[in-house]
């Protein structure tokens, strides 16, 4: 078998196909990813894919492309680089980064970078491509590469990556640049990338498209040029374009004829009076209207102009096409001014030419040189596009340019009549003739665009004999043709008549070119018009050539012809680069022509224009030193001058590009070997003389000129060296010196700041860092250093801060640094020191920052160490040398910089920022230059423990403030990595000082702290957590640096070790600190830094016998690290690591069982772990978008732990506001009000003052518990729970009113009254409640297999509720059944959710079972304070009986009772308990009657007092009922429980049946009345329905067995009385009846017994009447005094033992009926039997809903009396569960005997079945109905039957009160707070009233008691829903009532 064999060479491949890895130990491969080989056998390789390095296999070598590669650290760690070009390589490695974030896109819904992406991908493969084939030209290659590092810059940025430092393309190793070299590259690559340097120069792009809706017939030309408005004078030649008939470009195929660039366009061209000119122009008949036969000639007549500001350009989208508006002339004659008219908006002048005429054009504006357009625009010009250029030179002149243009402009003419009757049509012909006369061909061009003809027609103007043309023409004439050539324009009249032929009268001509060579001179001539009438006569030009061609030339003694007064203007313009019209220019060019006029010509050649000399330059140069070599003593000093004059005419801007022109001349023309002499003699002339010369400006230009002056003093001697065989050597080095000598005297000059002498020196200053390379050329490297130190030696060296000449010589400095001379090692040992000792001057008095930075940068980027680290002497003396003097500065100053505040204007602030980021990358780079040597040296310089001790506080803090987020941009990770390096690395190094100096009795706490604080920042740095970045980052991070904060850790602990006794100052200072660099997800990290923590805990042990400050501080501060949420997206890894910081590694559990204080640690750190869950599990939930659930109750959950486990009060308190902000974000008002009253109730009502705390002010704890009071209400009201805001309000008006503040009262009672309205007027939905069950290990830990019932949304029904729990657990697993499920879900590695909708049952039944209490406050109470929920689940027991299901149909009931009632604190609690009963059939179906008999009551109530709309409602439900009941329904019922067999084998359910049968009777009562009610309401299009019902309903009675209703039944009919509540409540009148004065009293009519028992007992009879849920209604009500009669009552029928029978309906406080309904008076005069009857009869209660008699109680309301005999209560013929309360009470406004209870008006406390009448004065005792008020109407008079026993002896009745209440007295319920008195009832004198003969006036009776202040009822913490303890047996409920609405 053959051996694994290590491969030599094959190191290096890429997969070409996909590899399965199937055989064993195969590595499985994807196609692209490129492997590292190990070893090879037999046709297999053994290795790794490079981006998953653990996992090692093999693969079958054929599947391998093998590459190039060199290997570092060859071994076993080695590591391999491909050789190929480093663009490739990173090329590869972005775009294997890019596809894994490209797909993160596309899930991330961000599709429009997605599609970006994708495209720049394929294109940098594509170029990926070309690099690789390698076919590419040298240049193309450099072009791909730029595209490609662009590309990937995008790329990056767009992707958030790290910016790349390159140069040339290819990236950099940080390692192998200094510091400040990668500084400046990356800080140019931010720039380039944050702004583009804004284009000079501007080219405008026009594309003629065509003439809209011109209906001319004839072809037009166009002519476009750009206009100066400003000037009134046209910028630009002119683009010309020709139309066809149908106004389209008459050649389409040449887009050459069409589009143009107006090229070279300066930025200041672009403004709003520079405008774009358009003038058309048609070629056809004289008018535009005649007939075509007329005439066949064809004149160019005006059209039209248009015109369009540039400044539009620059704003409007560059793709749009524009619509050019055309405009005519109104009248021809100013056709010339036309433009300037629409400019100026001089309407008058012109018009629309049609309406809806225009050009369509394209105009676009781009930016930058041409040639940068020819590669960005390269369609524009492959396509072809003509060239319009400006008139003259742009505003940058290149050598090398080569043009020779003539601008001709025919501006006027002045023309005779001619003996014409009319004025004539002039047309002029422009010809060029060359020297022979003969026409030159093409060279006469109306504009680009269109080539050059032989001749050009103007414009005819009609009947014009001074016509105005304006019309320019070009003439690029070549320069070898100008001699000699003229223009002859030729004036023919048009004739419209005779054929129109056009006949010539005259001409003119123009020379091109004078005698001297001087061409013609730019500007207006007034041309001859010579007359002429015979094209024959012109033939020969040379006869006309002598005669005079203008009128300013002729000799003055031509009168005849300065008396014509015909002529012709033109206007010309030269733009020429070879021409010129400057005689004195020509006078020197040819000085050797006329020797005397050369003093002149020197003299003169200030005077020229630039240009021309530029135009010339090398033969003026050549002219000068021929001057200066023939008579240097004559001329030689003019010469200077000359010279000087154009050496500083290079330097503007406009010319600077001849520089390299001048340079070239120097090098290769310049011929003057002897001139060195007379310039150096000169110059030193010069200089010699500047300390005494009053006028410096001469001298300071010579000195400007002074680097090319050296350059041709250098030249020159150079020339006569090569001439001589370096003769005079010696000379020239003595001149040279004397010269130097001369500027250091000038330069040693001291003087105040701005004299000349001082300008003079910052002139000289500035030029003379060029002059070394020239010296260079000569003198050898020290002996230039030489010159240079010496001379910047002898500057002043009084530093005064004001001096301009400092900064001047700080930039001497610099650019000598940037000099050839400093980078050479030779020559910077001699600069150094004057450099430095310039450098520290300014850096200390913080002065030209900017410049220093630049100064150091460029310094230090020449130290480089060697390859393998080694460092030259040299270069360590450098080191040495900076260090020594500007390390201490440069820390300081960037100290101050850093502090500085920022707030000084942006501009200044980018500056700081650029300054401090040079200083920073400097400090680095010399600190990295640093070796031990230079270390123990800088430490050995400080004299004293203090110095050392400042400086290390200084470093310290300058590193933390380098580790800053904000010290560089995010992206320059890079940066930021060799910063971090740097650091570590000079910490390592002073640790040791700090070891040495300061530990025992030195030991100084703040160089510890400072220290120990700058490691925990170092370790936590985002850069530095390798977890958060690509594997690829990391790796290459860790290959480069290692891990860092390890690194630090071991520093950090190995410091701390060495601490001994001072750790105890320590603590707990840095438990957070350190505590923060544990929650680092490194375990090698963790392990050094655990033990500190045990040490810490240790030493607090021994010092104070406790840790309690540790355990304070690390909840703290865990808390705070958490919500700060460290952020990355670790924290699921963090969860599982971090409890290791406790738990398994050399884990402080084990280390603390070992001491002796284990209790406490141990329970410290169960703790911790616990919070740590819980803070954990809250960062996660936080980090999602939008608030939801889960946000909500993992705060809940994190709030509870820090109040009950905790005990942390002020944590507590931030995340109650956390949580009441999450609310408010989610709009639960309802939950954000419960939230904040927790903080709430965490406040009394004192003055003590409370600090500043969130966002509250200082203030008192009383303002602060008042505004919260404030905001909770409003948050009820806006929460819909107005009942729960009025208990504050009360709360409220009560302080108010204890401090007498009557205006807030007032404001409260208006408050307290507003929500009153608002729960009887406005709509409140119902919400739905869900229990959701969490199961599985995946879910966070505060929902952890626990199940919750949860208050859904408005509108919100299960499916929606369901699919909002999947979109907040998009993981979960939906369970499809309700069972419970077993432990292999608990268990679970995953999300199961389980939801179902749970039903109420609501705790306060006494209101619900309320007759009268109108439905929206009862909604209230159904759906808020629940504490229990229902769910059931129906199934069969047994066999089913197919027949009757019914039989067999049992009902699971799981009951689930919460931790807290909802609504709370969070829309969701947890299930404390759940109770699980199953209903036998029998139960069920009692139930379901119930519920029908219930539905049924309150839509037949609803629909008598017209709350319904329709009466749809209660046809379809007296549908479904009867309906049912034929079909089977109620016949169902008896089938199954009525029979023999269930009643012989269920004995004991023999009361539950007769339950049964009565509901079944009782339904059938309530649909006979409810029939009746239908037939009242019924539409007529439904009594069909009606009649089918009525039929059906007799038919279901037969078949229930009834023949007739027993005579109770028949005896009282049930009426409902109609109309609703009153919403005004204290406003009943009590209205005087119209007899006289006397109160009618209400009579009670006897009950006869006038009928028998029947089947039904009497508590069914008593249900059954209980139908009449009566409510008064009536405009005039009485207030009355009742006669209880309780004797009229017989009291011998029997009731069964259990019924009580409780008050009436109307009894129990109706609310008054609203004034609208009218009800005649004529029923008061009903007969006893037509009077409805209202009977109550309570379901039976089960005992444990029963309250216990302690609980019982309400002392706002009269009780039974107590003091009755015995007999009395026994003779009572009416029974009542009034009131067990043994208090006596009646009412008066006086005090009570018992401390009295009031519930909050959100419940009903009292359980009592009684309800409370308004304004009762009766027996609550009286089983009758005894009513305070009631309307004469209907329901005046009610009949009671009442059951005979009580199940225990009742107190009987209480005394009547004597008082008759007032009108306005306010109707209160038990539960409402009254007033501290009552006004009426003090006031009010009272009517005797006669009483009922059955009732007696016992001698004394107590009033009713006050209740007391609502806030002395909230003990402890207020529960809104008044019980103080949930498992206290609630409430018993009334019995349910049909009026219930």
């Amino acid at each position: 078998m053959n051996m694994w064999i290590p491969t030599e060479h094959e190191k290096y491949g890429v997969v070409l196909a996909s590899f399965r890895g199937t055989v064993q130990h195969g590595l499985p491969l994807e196609i692209g990813d490129t492997v590292q080989i190990l070893e090879k056998c037999e046709g297999w390789y053994r290795g790794f894919i490079l981006k998953n390095p653990n996992a090692k296999g093999i693969f079958p070598s054929s599947y391998i492309h093998l590459k190039n590669a060199h290997i570092k650290n060859k071994g076993q760690f080695e590591t391999v680089i491909p050789v190929e070009d480093s663009v490739i390589t990173e090329m590869t490695s972005t775009l294997r980064d890019w596809g894994a974030m490209w797909k993160q896109l596309y899930v991330k819904n961000e599709g429009d970078l997605f599609h970006r992406l994708w495209h720049v991908m394929n294109e940098i493969l594509d170029l990926r491509r070309q690099v690789l084939v390698g076919h590419l030209t040298h240049d193309r290659m450099r072009d791909v590469k730029q595209h490609i590092t662009a590309r990937l810059d995008w790329g990056n940025e767009q992707l958030g990556l790290d910016l790349v430092p390159r140069r040339e393309f290819s990236m950099v190793d940080p390692d192998e640049i200094s510091v400040t070299e990668l500084y400046r590259l990356m800080e140019h690559r931010h720039r380039k990338k944050e702004t583009p340097a804004p284009a000079s120069t501007h080219h405008l792009f026009v594309h003629v498209k065509s003439l809209m809706n011109a209906n001319v017939g004839e072809e037009l030309e166009v002519f476009f040029h750009i206009y100066d408005g400003r000037e009134n004078r046209p910028l630009s030649e002119r683009f010309f374009v020709r139309l066809n008939k149908s106004g389209l470009p008459k050649s389409p195929e040449k887009t050459e004829r069409q589009c143009t660039l107006f090229v070279d366009l300066g930025s200041s061209d672009l403004r709003k009076d520079v405008y774009i000119v358009v003038h058309i122009v048609r070629i056809g008949r004289m008018g535009a209207g005649e007939k075509k036969n007329l005439c066949s000639v064809q004149y160019r007549r005006p059209f039209g102009c248009a015109v369009v500001s540039i400044a539009d350009l620059l704003t409007a989208d560059s793709k749009d096409d524009h619509l050019l508006k055309v405009y005519a002339c109104n009248t021809e004659s100013e056709w010339n001014l036309i433009h300037e008219n629409i400019i100026k908006k001089a309407n008058s002048r012109y018009n629309l030419s049609g309406s809806n005429t225009g050009l369509a054009v394209a105009l676009q504006l781009l930016h930058g040189d041409i040639d940068q357009l020819r590669r960005e625009y390269m369609v524009l010009f492959t396509r072809g596009v003509s060239i319009t250029r400006k008139l003259g030179f742009s505003d940058v002149i290149m050598p090398g340019e080569m043009r020779n243009d003539l601008y001709v402009t025919l501006e006027k003419g002045e023309f005779e009549k001619g003996g014409k009757s009319v004025a004539r049509n002039v047309e002029v012909t422009v010809y060029v003739l060359d020297i022979d006369g003969q026409i030159l061909k093409s060279y006469v061009a109306a504009g680009s665009g269109e080539p050059g003809g032989d001749e050009y027609h103007s414009l005819v103007l009609y009947h014009n004999n001074s016509p105005r043309w304006a019309e320019q023409l070009k003439l690029p004439i070549p320069v070898d043709m100008f001699r000699g050539s003229h223009v002859r324009f030729e004036f023919r009249h048009c004739s419209t008549k005779d054929k129109g032929e056009k006949k010539l009268f005259g001409y003119s001509f123009v020379p091109l070119m004078q005698e001297d060579g001087r061409t013609l001179p730019d500007g207006t001539h007034e041309l001859i018009i010579h007359k002429c009438e015979e094209n024959t006569s012109l033939a020969d030009s040379s006869r006309y050539l002598k005669l005079p061609f203008s009128k300013a030339n002729l000799p003055s003694n031509n009168q005849t012809l300065k008396g014509i007064k015909e002529s012709f203007w033109i206007t010309s313009f030269l733009c020429s680069t070879k021409l010129t019209q400057n005689g004195d220019m020509l006078d020197l060019l040819k000085w050797r022509a006329h020797p005397e006029r050369i003093n002149d010509s020197l003299s003169k050649l200030k005077e020229i224009d630039g240009s021309e000399i530029v135009k010339f330059l090398q033969d003026t140069l050549d002219t000068l030193f021929g001057i200066l070599d023939e008579s240097s003593q004559r001329y030689g000093l003019k010469v200077f001058d000359s010279l000087v004059h154009i050496i500083n005419l290079l330097q503007d801007s406009k010319f600077q590009h001849f520089k390299p022109v001048m340079d070239t001349y120097i090098e290769s023309h310049f011929a003057g070997a002897l001139s060195y002499r007379d310039l150096i003699k000169v110059l030193k002339w010069y200089v010699d003389r500047i300390v005494d010369a009053e006028h410096q400006d001469h001298i300071q230009q010579v000195l400007k000129a002074s680097e090319y002056i050296f350059k041709y003093i250098i030249q020159s001697r150079r020339l006569f060296s090569l001439a001589t065989g370096g003769q005079n050597e010696e000379e020239f080095r003595v001149c040279i010196h004397e010269l130097f000598m001369s500027i250091r005297f000038f330069l040693s000059q001291e003087n105040k700041g701005t004299t000349p002498v001082a300008q003079t020196q910052a002139v000289f200053l500035r030029t003379f860092p060029a002059v070394y390379g020239e010296l260079l050329k000569i003198f050898t490297v020290r002996e230039v250093a030489g010159f240079v130190r010496e001379t910047l030696g002898s500057l002043p060296t009084t530093v005064n801060a004001e001096c301009p000449l400092e900064a001047v010589k700080l930039q001497c400095i610099g650019k000598t640094v940037e000099s050839q001379l400093y980078i050479n090692p030779d020559s910077r040992c001699i600069l150094l020191p004057v450099v430095l000792r310039v450098l520290q001057a300014h850096m200390q008095e913080q002065r030209d920052l900017v410049m220093c930075a630049s100064i150091l940068t460029s310094m230090l980027s020449l130290i480089k160490k060697e390859e393998n680290g080694t460092v030259e002497p040299v270069v360590s003396e450098e080191v040495e040398l900076i260090v020594e003097s500007l390390l201490g500065v440069l820390l300081r100053t960037i100290l101050e910089i850093s502090n500085r505040p920022q707030s000084t204007g942006s501009a200044m602030r980018l500056q700081f920022q650029d300054v401090t980021g040079e200083f920073v990358a400097c400090l680095l780079a010399l600190l990295r230059q640093m070796t031990d040597k230079h270390y123990q040296k800088l430490l050995q310089a400080f004299s004293s423990k203090d110095d050392l001790r400042d400086f290390l506080l200084q470093i310290f803090t300058v590193f933390r403030i380098l580790i800053r987020p904000e010290m560089f941009p995010k992206d320059w990770t890079v940066m930021r990595l060799v910063t971090n390096n740097v650091i570590i690395t000079t910490v390592l190094y002073l640790s040791d000082a700090l070891r040495k100096n300061f530990l025992n009795d030195k030991f100084d706490y703040k160089v510890w702290d400072s220290y120990f604080y700058l490691s925990v920042i170092f370790i936590n740095q985002p850069c530095l957590q390798l977890e958060s970045f690509s594997p690829s980052k990391r790796k290459k991070i860790l290959e480069k640096y290692g891990d860092m904060r390890v690194m630090m850790g071991c520093e950090i602990f190995s410091m701390w070790q060495n601490l001994g006794e001072h750790k105890l100052n320590f603590i707990p200072a840095m438990i957070g600190p350190f505590l923060e660099v544990t929650l680092v997800p490194q375990p090698d990290l963790r392990n050094v830094m655990i033990p500190i923590f045990h040490d810490m805990m240790d030493w607090e042990q021994r010092r104070s016998g406790n840790f309690k400050q540790v355990e304070a501080r690390l909840i703290d501060k865990l808390d705070s690290l958490m919500s700060e949420g460290k952020g990355d997206e670790t924290y699921r890894e963090l969860f599982n690591s971090i409890i290791p910081l406790f738990g398994p590694y050399p884990s402080l559990l084990k280390k603390i069982e070992r001491e002796t204080w284990r209790e406490s640690g141990i329970s410290l750190i169960a703790t911790v772990t616990r919070l740590m869950e819980r803070l954990l599990d809250y960062r996660d939930c936080m980090k999602l978008g939008e608030v939801d659930g889960k946000k909500i109750g993992c705060t809940v959950s994190l709030l509870n732990f820090y109040k009950t486990e905790l005990n942390k009060e002020e944590m507590y308190i931030r995340y109650i506001h956390k949580l009441y902000d999450l609310h408010l974000k989610a709009q639960n008002y309802t939950e954000a009000s419960y939230t904040l009253l927790l903080y709430d109730e965490l406040l009394e009502w004192s003055d003590r003052p409370l600090r500043e705390f969130l966002n509250y002010p200082m203030q008192s704890e009383w303002q602060r518990k008042e505004y919260l009071h404030l905001t909770i209400v409003q948050n009820f009201d806006r929460g819909k729970c107005w009942e729960n805001g009025i208990i504050l309000c009360r709360e409220l008006a009560d302080q108010y009113e204890s401090y007498y503040d009557y205006r807030n009262l007032s404001k409260m009672r208006m408050m307290e009254a507003s929500l009153y309205d608002k729960i009887m007027d406005q709509q409140r939905l119902e919400p739905e409640f869900f229990r959701v069950g969490f199961y599985g290990k995946k879910f966070p830990f505060f929902l952890r297999n626990k199940e919750f019932v949860c208050r859904g949304h408005d509108y919100e029904r299960l499916e929606a509720f369901q699919q909002r729990m999947l979109n907040e657990f998009p993981h979960a697993i939906a369970m499809q059944h309700v069972n419970q499920p077993d432990q292999t879900i608990y268990q679970a590695d995953a999300q199961y959710l389980q939801i179902y909708a749970v039903t109420p049952i609501p705790e306060n039944q006494d209101v619900l079972q309320r007759d009268g209490v109108p439905d929206n406050i009862k909604s209230f109470y159904k759906f808020n304070h629940i504490w229990r929920f229902r769910y059931d689940r129906p199934f069969h027991k047994g066999t089913k009986d197919k027949e009757n299901e019914f039989k067999s149909l049992w009902v699971e009931r799981t009951t689930l009772t919460l931790v807290q009632s909802l609504p709370g604190i969070s829309r969701w609690f947890e299930v404390e308990k759940r109770e699980l009963v199953e209903v036998s059939p029998l139960e069920n179906a009692i139930e379901v009657i119930e519920n029908k008999n219930l539905q049924l009551r309150t839509l037949i109530t609803q629909c008598q007092s017209r709350q319904m709309q329709n009466i749809n409602p209660l046809t379809m439900c007296l549908n479904g009922v009867i309906d049912a009941a034929v079909n089977g329904g109620l016949a169902r019922y008896q089938e199954a429980f009525f029979v023999k067999d269930y009643i012989m084998n269920h004995p004991e359910d023999g009361e539950k049946i007769g339950r049964l049968r009565e509901l079944m009777f009782e339904q059938a009562h309530i649909l006979e009345y409810g029939l009746a009610v239908h037939e009242k309401f019924v539409p007529q299009d439904m009594r069909p329905l009606h009649k089918k019902l009525v039929d059906q309903f007799h038919l279901m009675k037969s078949s229930l067995g009834i023949q007739e209703f027993p005579a109770y039944v028949r005896a009282s009919p049930v009426h409902f009385t109609n109309g609703s509540p009153r919403p005004c409540r204290n406003s009943v009148p009590s209205i005087i009846s119209p007899e006289g004065g006397r109160t009618v009293a209400r009579r009670s009519y006897p009950a006869v017994n006038r009928y028998s028992s029947s089947s039904l007992s009497s508590q069914a009879s008593n249900e059954v009447s209980n139908i009449t849920g009566q409510s008064e209604s009536s405009d005039e009500v009485f207030n009355m005094q009742p006669s209880p009669s309780t004797s009229s009552l017989s009291s011998n029928h029997s009731a069964s033992p259990n019924v009580t029978s409780s008050a009436p309906s109307s009894a129990r406080g109706s609310p008054q009926m609203a004034e609208k309904h009218k009800h005649s008076r004529e029923n008061a005069c009903l007969s006893p039997r037509e009077r409805p009857v209202s009977a109550i009869f309570p379901n039976p209660l089960d005992p444990a809903q029963r309250a216990p008699p302690h609980q019982i109680g309400d002392t706002t309301l009269p009780r039974s009396d107590p003091n009755l005999s015995a007999p009395d209560k026994a003779g009572s013929s009416a029974k009542s569960m009034g009131s067990q309360s043994p208090v006596p009470t009646s009412r008066s406004p006086q005090k009570t005997i018992v401390p009295p209870f009031t519930p909050s008006p959100t419940e009903c406390q009292s359980t009592s079945l009684v309800s409370n009448s308004p304004v009762l004065s009766g027996s609550y005792s009286s089983g009758i109905s005894s009513l305070s008020r009631c309307s004469v109407s209907e329901a005046s008079g009610t009949e009671l039957p009442a059951g005979d026993h009580a199940p225990h002896p009742l107190p009987p009745p209480a005394t009547l009160p004597t008082s008759v209440s007032s009108s306005e007295e306010p109707i209160r319920r038990e539960n409402k707070t009254p007033p501290p008195y009552s006004v009426y009832e003090r006031n009010n004198p009272r009517r005797p009233v006669p009483l009922p003969h059955s009732l007696s006036i016992p001698p004394q009776t107590d009033a009713p008691a006050l209740p007391p202040k609502p806030h002395q009822l909230r003990t402890g913490s207020m529960k809104l829903d008044g019980t103080s303890d949930p498992r206290v047996p609630r409430p018993r409920p009334l019995p349910r009532k049909v009026s219930q609405l």
